[in-house]
């Protein structure tokens, strides 16, 4: 048994009704030259060649007796491949509209905890003979970066797929964790189950719950006294921190405007998709200054500009963004779960002049991080062991129930999150990828949620909404191109070469 710790089992005692804590992607592949073409059976049989390369794949959860822990993962000995991958297909013409209405409703039905967090659509019917695969799995495995890890198990650098090792280290495991080994390899090939050699055992009893679970108490408790001793040294570091700057300090939560997208969710989403150009961003960049993450929030900041003047809505206040950071090492790189922290910026989107904003924008991410450093990295993770899975579920439930965030202010506006890419083509049995779009879950009282992805010359949003809070999401994904057009052309226009009758005359 291996008990999910720290944020990963927050994201699975976090869920609602309303909130379902999965991400997915919509990727999008050109199968055009490949010998015999690509279709659902062949992605099929690669997924089933692959899957043991990611432990989680083939694990379940198992609860602790009164939701005392977090749930664990065992392996699964009613794994079923063909109920995790699904085989869909888009109605005429088969365009990025189209793709994201099925991704929207795949979006809206959680994970059943029962089986392993993850499913495949395969996707035909696309425009010009592509197709897609919408992978979706849930938080409680993954976070953004992890996510790029796990699907890389199933990509290959050129169209001839790459054979995979199936001894020793793997890629895409849990950090401690192990590729199958011993009776646990596969040297024959997988059944579509998951593999010839793979033989789980039995799902834990009871008994041995309860043996694992008390077995684990001097731990749990220990960990609980070093996360009050770390959060009151945070606590003081940060305090010590704000007190020396004389700048603006970085919103707290709850200080958000209310708007209309900051209320009591549905179980429901829409999606939208954009596409925003690397090269364009690198421009700004080198004439406005700023990180391509700086970039990004200027470009979200413009977009919701343009959504709330569209709604004839105004706020008091900037926007508050929440903005998911990796503080994942390099030794955890291929390690699976949950390595984030979360920075809250404001988005200046009381400025018009775009260069403008983005200078408040860089200045108030320079602001978030410098205080970042004070606060302990494993903190949040080390709150979420210690809270008692079954005191932060009635919490979530209450919450929803109660519809409380349609009477108070909302910890944050929006969610963005920009996840680097590879910059070079990846292959899926065989078909070149051209387009990834991501999508990040929403949560109580916050009803979009924007994420970026990068893969080769682009980046690729997805934004995920409440059907009921942002029924005209598309707004969002066209003002995202929007706002990105105008940075590029205040960008061009500062960058213009001066002529020479405007140029001064030497002294």
């Amino acid at each position: 048994m291996e008990r999910l710790a720290g944020l990963d089992g927050a994201f699975l005692s976090l869920e609602s009704p309303t909130t379902h804590l999965h991400i997915l992607g919509a990727l999008v592949f050109d199968p055009t030259g490949v010998p015999g073409g690509v279709d659902f059976h062949r992605i099929r049989s690669l997924v089933a060649e692959r899957v043991h390369l990611v432990p989680p794949f083939r694990q379940r959860l198992v609860d602790v007796p009164f939701g005392l822990q977090h749930p664990a993962l065992v392996d699964d000995p009613g794994f079923d491949l063909d109920y995790h991958v699904r085989r869909a297909g888009l109605p005429a013409p088969g365009g990025r509209a189209e793709l994201s209405t099925l991704v929207a409703d795949l979006a809206s039905r959680p994970l059943d905890r029962h089986r392993p967090l993850w499913e495949f659509h395969v996707v035909e019917g696309l425009a010009g003979g592509r197709i897609a695969l919408v992978p979706k799995v849930h938080h409680a495995i993954i976070d953004g970066v992890a996510g790029a890890e796990v699907m890389a198990a199933f990509f290959d650098l050129s169209p001839d797929p790459t054979p995979r090792p199936l001894f020793g280290p793997q890629p895409g495991t849990r950090s401690g964790s192990g590729a199958p080994a011993g009776d646990d390899a596969d040297p024959a090939g997988p059944t579509p189950t998951g593999g010839t050699g793979w033989s789980p055992d039995p799902l834990p009893g009871e008994v041995e719950q309860w043996r694992h679970l008390l077995g684990s108490v001097p731990g749990h408790a220990e960990a609980v006294v070093r996360t009050l001793g770390r959060t009151v040294r945070t606590v003081r570091e940060v305090s010590s921190r704000n007190r020396e700057v004389h700048g603006a300090l970085p919103p707290a939560p709850f200080e958000a405007p209310r708007t209309s997208i900051n209320r009591a969710i549905s179980p429901h989403r829409r999606v939208a998709f954009a596409e925003l150009p690397l090269g364009e961003v690198a421009r700004i960049r080198q004439v406005l200054g700023g990180t391509a993450n700086d970039v990004v929030l200027t470009v979200t900041s413009g977009a919701m500009r343009r959504f709330f003047a569209g709604r004839g809505e105004e706020h008091e206040g900037s926007l508050v963004a929440m903005v998911p950071v990796s503080v994942r090492g390099a030794g955890e790189r291929d390690a699976l779960g949950n390595r984030i922290t979360a920075l809250l910026v404001s988005l200046a989107d009381g400025v018009g002049e775009p260069a403008t904003r983005l200078g408040y924008i860089r200045e108030g991410m320079a602001s978030a991080k410098a205080q970042n450093r004070s606060v302990d990295a494993d903190l949040f993770a080390g709150w979420a062991q210690a809270t008692c899975p079954v005191v932060a579920t009635r919490v979530s439930r209450l919450v929803t129930n109660l519809r409380l965030f349609d009477r108070v202010a909302p910890m944050f506006n929006l969610i963005v999150s920009n996840v680097p890419g590879p910059d070079i083509p990846l292959y899926l049995a065989g078909a070149r990828m051209e387009a990834m779009y991501p999508v990040g879950p929403i949560i109580e009282g916050v009803g979009v949620n924007v994420t970026i992805f990068s893969y080769r010359d682009s980046m690729f949003v997805g934004v995920q909404g409440c059907w009921d809070l942002v029924p005209d999401v598309e707004v969002i994904g066209r003002a995202m191109e929007e706002s990105l057009a105008e940075l590029v052309a205040e960008a061009n226009r500062r960058d213009r070469p001066v002529p020479w009758w405007h140029a001064e005359l030497p002294a």
